[in-house]
């Protein structure tokens, strides 16, 4: 049979359900609040602030580029990705709550928003507003063209069309709901894909473990390699065993500090108990975690591959009925739309809020032509990825995913993560900033550090820099807004 149309009329019916769930959130978005675009009208609960969480965190790169790499460079991306799980649970639990806090407090509606009203606001907190959304801008741009090409590769092969057409039909529709109903539709667009996301990870996991001898499995990937299940490096993340340990507390700030994560702990109820969201984090998590070992398990009982991201569409088409392979594969594009759903949402937010309050000292709040500002901001930075994705050079979609993103944490960790524990001042946060932005990228692009270890690396300096730089200049210090107050 030819199950092309079934995955179109599969594709149709998740379309209309997705625009669907956009034309119902926009009832948070009203004429004059921004707020209800940019934070969903702080309406979120526990299982949908949990789920978007999760499926924005557990997403292209965890269906698509995670297998690559445990084809590539075998069971240590298992154990690297595992530790999402726990690091995100973490986040929830002791980080959370204090954020949603003090944002409420202070009336932040973005991530730079936060940073600047932290740090005291006025124009010092103008240009903290504008640096940082910026930088978010610039970065996150980095990590949609990864996940537009990863969209666009498996719908391409699922629908039987060119990957060029394939990205085209599967940004526009994130770009029509994100605009329509803002954060709202991306959190619950993000909760029914993730019920699918699970769903596809049981499949997939119960497929591999049930149909091979686990013996034979590991004694054909200790053929064509043993460093595949005896790993002598930690390689992508570092030439020690150890550094694979280090994705710990990268996947802990990576929840907690960049903006397209963290700007969801803002979006919660107030009266949402944050050990609920922790536990449904922990449980989607940890199944998703599973994903990696479609790589191994290609490695040893499939094709030979021209390039290791091509794992997980290989593993449907040669191991899955066609039926089956259509709906696991919608499955997989919902986890590569909540994350480039959540950036392109993120970005257009810093192009239509922060950097129109930075640049502009009269710019209106809550307004219809803010509100029409931030849908228009989402269309043309949907419109620009799509176009920097068609004439990028090739790369890996993992290593992409983690130049945007680590190189992010690595600027955000002082402003954010630090403020919470001793606050700086403007000079070092903007320091923070610009010391983190340069190290992470300089090692990420430069040298042959560990995936993991120069984002890591830009975290220490930033967060030094902006202690230092803070006491230098004479800045406010002591725990917390209040320190600043005083």
């Amino acid at each position: 049979m030819d199950y092309t149309m079934l995955n179109w009329g599969l594709m149709i019916l998740a379309f209309a359900v997705m625009i669907g769930i956009g034309a119902l959130s926009s009832r948070k978005v009203s004429d004059s609040d921004e707020g209800g675009f940019l934070l969903a009208g702080r309406s979120l609960g526990p299982f949908v602030g949990a789920s978007t969480i999760v499926a924005t965190g557990f997403s292209g790169w965890g269906f698509m580029g995670s297998p690559g790499v445990a084809y590539e460079y075998g069971a240590i991306e298992v154990l690297g990705n595992f530790f999402f799980a726990p690091a995100m649970m973490i986040a929830v639990l002791f980080f959370a709550n204090s954020m949603r806090k003090r944002a409420l407090t202070m009336g932040s509606n973005t991530i730079p928003e936060y940073i600047a009203q932290i740090h005291g606001g006025g124009e010092g907190g103008r240009l903290l507003q504008g640096v940082a959304g910026f930088i978010t801008i610039v970065l996150l741009m980095v990590f949609l063209v990864s996940q537009i090409k990863a969209v666009g590769m498996l719908g391409a092969s699922w629908l039987g069309i060119d990957m060029t057409t394939s990205a085209w039909l599967m940004i526009s529709i994130i770009i029509i709901y994100t605009m329509w109903g803002g954060l709202a539709a991306v959190a619950w667009t993000d909760t029914v894909m993730v019920c699918g996301m699970v769903l596809g990870a049981l499949v997939i996991t119960g497929q591999m473990f049930f149909s091979v001898d686990v013996g034979d499995w590991a004694a054909r990937l200790d053929a064509i390699n043993p460093s595949l299940l005896n790993p002598e490096t930690a390689a992508p993340y570092g030439e020690s065993k150890v550094s694979v340990f280090y994705v710990l507390p990268y996947a802990f700030l990576f929840a907690a500090v960049l903006p397209y994560m963290a700007v969801r702990f803002l979006a919660f109820r107030a009266e949402v108990r944050m050990y609920r969201v922790g536990v449904y984090v922990a449980v989607m998590g940890g199944l998703l975690s599973l994903i990696p070992i479609v790589g191994l398990y290609m490695r040893a009982y499939g094709p030979a591959l021209a390039e290791a991201d091509q794992a997980m569409p290989m593993y449907l088409q040669t191991f899955m009925h066609p039926a089956v392979q259509g709906v696991i594969t919608l499955f997989i594009i919902f986890a590569m739309k909540s994350t480039a759903n959540s950036m392109l949402h993120t970005v257009a937010s810093a192009t239509s809020h922060d950097l129109r309050l930075a640049l502009f000292k009269g710019a209106q709040h809550d307004s219809p032509q803010a509100l029409a500002i931030n849908r228009l901001a989402v269309v043309v930075l949907g419109l620009l990825g799509l176009l920097m994705m068609m004439y990028a050079p090739p790369f890996m979609l993992s290593w992409l995913g983690i130049l945007g993103s680590g190189t992010l944490l690595a600027a955000m960790i002082g402003p954010v993560f630090i403020s919470t524990f001793w606050q700086g001042n403007v000079a070092g946060a903007l320091t923070a900033m610009l010391v983190g932005f340069c190290t992470s990228a300089g090692l990420l692009t430069l040298t042959d550090l560990g995936w993991v270890e120069g984002p890591l690396i830009g975290c220490l300096a930033s967060s030094a820099c902006y202690v230092a730089v803070s006491l230098l200049t004479r800045g406010p210090v002591g725990r917390g807004p209040s320190a600043q107050r005083a």
